[in-house]
């Protein structure tokens, strides 16, 4: 019996999972979120069942919200830190160097803070977590996961941009892609459910939101690109655009870089076209007959289709298509409009699964063509298996 720690940084909060493994069996002891890192009102929660404690706390950095978590578990699930055997860190980027999940040791930790340029927000809150840890834990084995690295079986012609050759080979601009591993796991359950691994198409739309094409377990293609800009409309990300808007926006508006990446990461998107991000908000007043919205939804959905279109081409065909995270686990009116238009697969929506929320489940109909499913993510759980499998040699 192993306790895996998971931790999550992002640039101002901390998510974390504790698991209890047990003969392969995990179960989840408690979970919370280190918030607002940096910011005034932070705070630390735990959450053991349906039992919720809340404790405010000044974390003016990664090192101080780590230091809480382990206290705060401590004063629950945990009796001594000895109880706990590894912890697992999820890893935005990975560029060309981690095609796989990797033991962390000082070279490991130089080649991801390295990689900061291409992940300014994420990567070094990760280093900052894996430096805390290793102060307060200084024995404990510690793994990282990419979310780039289930992207790594892409082939040339899909990461490759059609730029002077030098700006791969000596800057390393390419497709890397992201939300691996959520891709990863959704994709395998999905084929445990067909009973093959085939041709599946997955959608991680949330917030963020990526478009993936997996062909007998690996990844094909996917939407984002050198970084979590490209790809669908998101939230508050604009996805595809013509390059030379950024471009264009600068000369004619007279804003300069830092602006126009603002503008592009957090004010477009959903927000951009009607003045919400959560998607909630836009299924509100869609319903409501607001144009903005329906405008935002239409625009959405769209660009959904393009890529699921798109790899449909490239796969020769698809088997499934999987709906996951916040919005694709709970968005029933983004998923009917999306189904509504893949008729011409042989598809048709059972409208009664659809409605449900929070469970895996068909909402394609019986006799369609293709199978559609809802699919939880469960990214902790992957990295709390890659930490066993690296640090135990167990799956």
């Amino acid at each position: 019996m192993e306790k895996i720690l998971v931790l999550n940084s992002g640039s101002s909060s901390l998510k974390y999972q504790l698991f209890d493994v047990n003969n392969g069996n995990y179960e989840v002891l408690a979970k919370g979120v280190a918030d607002r890192i940096g910011i005034h009102g932070s705070f630390v929660t735990l959450k053991i069942g349906e039992n919720k404690q809340t404790k405010d706390v000044e974390l003016p950095t990664h090192t101080e919200a780590i230091s809480e978590v382990l206290q705060i578990l401590l004063g629950g699930p945990l009796k001594s830190m000895d109880e706990l055997s590894a912890v697992g860190h999820r890893i935005v980027h990975g560029g060309e160097i981690f095609k796989t999940s990797a033991l962390v040791n000082e070279k490991v930790i130089e080649e991801i803070e390295q990689l900061s340029e291409l992940a300014p927000l994420h990567n070094p809150a990760s280093v900052a977590g894996i430096r805390a840890v290793k102060k307060f834990l200084p024995d404990i084995p510690q793994v990282v996961v990419f979310d780039t690295a289930f992207h790594q079986t892409m082939p040339k012609e899909a990461y490759l941009y059609a730029l002077p050759k030098e700006q791969y080979t000596e800057y390393k601009i390419r497709r890397y892609g992201f939300h691996g591993t959520s891709h990863a796991y959704v994709a395998q359950k999905a084929a445990d459910l067909i009973g093959k691994k085939g041709k599946i198409i997955t959608c991680h739309l949330g917030n963020g939101a990526s478009i993936t094409a997996v062909e007998n377990g690996k990844c094909i293609d996917t939407s984002m690109g050198f970084t979590p800009l490209a790809g669908i409309v998101m939230g508050t990300r604009c996805g595809d655009i013509d390059p030379y808007i950024p471009l264009y926006i600068m000369k004619t508006q007279n804003k300069t870089i830092d602006e126009v990446n603002t503008l592009m990461n957090k004010q477009s998107g959903m927000l951009g076209i009607c003045g919400f991000s959560d998607n909630r908000d836009v299924e509100t007043r869609y319903l409501n007959g607001e144009q903005d919205a329906i405008d935002a939804m239409n625009v959405y959905v769209h660009t959904i289709l393009r890529f699921i279109g798109a790899y449909i081409a490239i796969l020769g065909g698809v088997d499934a298509i999987v709906f996951t995270a916040g919005v694709g686990e709970n968005g029933s009116i983004v998923r009917k409009l999306v189904v509504e238009r893949l008729a011409y697969l042989g598809i048709a929506l059972n409208e009664e699964n659809n409605q449900k929320r929070g469970q895996t489940l068909e909402i394609s109909t019986p006799d369609s063509k293709v199978h559609v499913f809802v699919i939880p993510t469960d990214e902790e759980l992957m990295i709390a298996k890659d930490t066993m499998k690296l640090v135990f040699g167990q799956n």
